[in-house]
Parts: structure tokens; C-alpha cells; sequence
């Protein structure tokens, strides 16, 4: 089997330093949920992701934008690249701080009645701090998980969150990151550009289509596009560092 070489870093750019970075969060944090977020740190730069505590995470919103939107169902589930535990699973619909609009229910099917009784995200970010503390977050698209964790961090907390994750999109970009426009001639015969969507993504490695939009469903999905991506393109021993952001 031939294997590619996508997770390498941009010429001359170095990976970041995620355990120093954690460290120094850790100093300079005041809320207790967060100062036990950092010191828990993460994998070691030169740890090989077949050793790395993973947790795939996926994230529901009303839009995609952090400043009025919010979110409204948080999924989660710890795995290795032999394994999904889905029994340590976490889902959780909570109420967002902006309305939903009749767009945003027909994209992830949560409705006012699912909300009307559901927690305030502020009243869940502990846990979920605590679920993803020392381990090494999975998304597909991590602007939505890191822009709108940070957003509920900061309202519920008063500081702003940073963590390191892997980007199952992201790896995709890299692999098909070659991939130019198709000219008028290679539309003739049929050849579009790679789209690096989740489900889209999924197809290449012939691995199922499950319902889209919902949060521990789609991190599940995600879980599995990155043992479906380890196994095609990398080493068991492929160090984190050369796959984070």
C-alpha cells in the first residue's frame, strides 16, 4: 500500500507547541474548570496517534456565526484507531442564547418543544471540559467546535478557550490540496473537484452514509473518517504533532 505524507506542516512552519501553550493557559487562567482543563495538558508532540487519547466532537448551532448564533447540541465519543466507545458517548441538546429559526430546524431537526426544557449551555460546559480534559479532540471543520466553544466559554466563564485539535476536513484539504479547478475540457469527461464535506469525504473511503446533522451521530462519523484516514494515508506511529492544529 502506498502511504502519503499529508499530515506534514507547511514548508518552514513548525507544529505548534500545544503542551507548552497548555501550560501557560494553565497559569494564567482564573476559573477552576479551566485551570483543571489546562493542567490536564494533552499528548505529547512525538506521541504516536495510536497511542493518543481521542475524543471525536461535534457541534450543533442556529448559524455559523459565533457572534448571534449559539449552540444547541453538543456530541462526544472517546475512541482509538481500533476502537469507538460509543457506551462513554455523551449527547446533550441544550437551549440556545439565540432563537432557532425555521432554517436551522430543518437542518438538525431540534425544535422548540426538544429545547424547552433542555439546559443552558452554561450549565453543561463544566462537563464537557471535563469529558474532552487530556485528551486530543477529533472535528470535521474545527472553526464551528473551537469558535463556538470558546464563545460559550467566555459567557459562561469569563475567559475565552484554546485547545488542540485534529481536523478531518483539514486532512482532506491536504490530501487534495493539488486539486486545481477542473478546466472545460476535464468537465467534459466528467471531473469535479474534490468536495472535503464530511459525508463527501466519507464516500472516499467506502465507509456508510448516516443521517447528517446531528451532533453524536456526525461525531461518530467523524471518529471513523479518521481511523478510515490513518489506515489509507499514515502510520499507526505518525506523531500527533504532524496532524494538530
Amino acid at each position: 500500500m502506498i502511504r502519503f505524507t499529508p499530515g506534514s506542516p507547511e514548508p518552514g512552519q513548525a507544529p505548534p507547541d500545544w503542551q507548552g501553550q497548555l501550560a501557560q493557559l494553565a497559569e494564567h487562567a482564573q476559573h477552576p474548570a479551566l485551570q483543571a482543563f489546562y493542567q490536564a495538558g494533552c499528548p505529547a508532540a512525538d506521541c504516536a496517534l495510536d497511542d493518543a487519547p481521542l475524543i471525536a466532537l461535534d457541534i450543533e448551532t442556529t448559524g455559523l456565526n459565533t457572534r448571534h448564533d449559539a449552540i444547541v447540541s453538543l456530541g462526544m465519543v472517546p475512541f482509538s484507531l481500533e476502537r469507538i466507545r460509543c457506551r462513554d458517548a455523551l449527547y446533550q441538546v441544550v437551549k440556545p442564547t439565540s432563537e432557532l429559526s425555521d432554517e436551522s430546524i430543518t437542518f438538525h431537526r431540534i425544535t422548540h418543544s426538544d429545547i424547552h426544557q433542555a439546559p443552558r449551555v452554561a450549565s453543561v460546559i463544566e462537563t464537557v471540559l471535563e469529558a474532552l480534559a487530556g485528551k486530543l479532540v477529533v472535528v470535521h471543520y474545527q472553526a464551528i467546535e473551537r469558535g463556538f466553544l470558546d464563545q460559550a466559554c467566555r459567557q459562561a466563564l469569563g475567559e475565552g478557550l484554546q485547545f488542540p485539535v485534529i481536523d478531518t476536513m483539514e486532512l482532506e484539504a491536504r490530501l487534495h490540496r493539488g486539486d486545481s479547478e477542473p478546466n472545460v475540457f476535464q468537465r467534459m469527461f466528467g471531473k469535479r473537484k474534490q468536495s472535503i464535506r464530511l459525508a463527501d469525504s466519507r464516500l472516499r473511503y467506502n465507509l456508510p452514509l448516516y443521517q447528517a446533522h446531528h451532533a453524536l451521530t456526525d461525531a461518530i462519523a467523524t471518529a471513523e473518517l479518521l481511523q478510515a484516514q490513518a489506515l489509507t494515508h499514515y502510520s499507526p506511529q505518525v506523531a500527533v504533532s504532524r496532524l494538530w492544529s
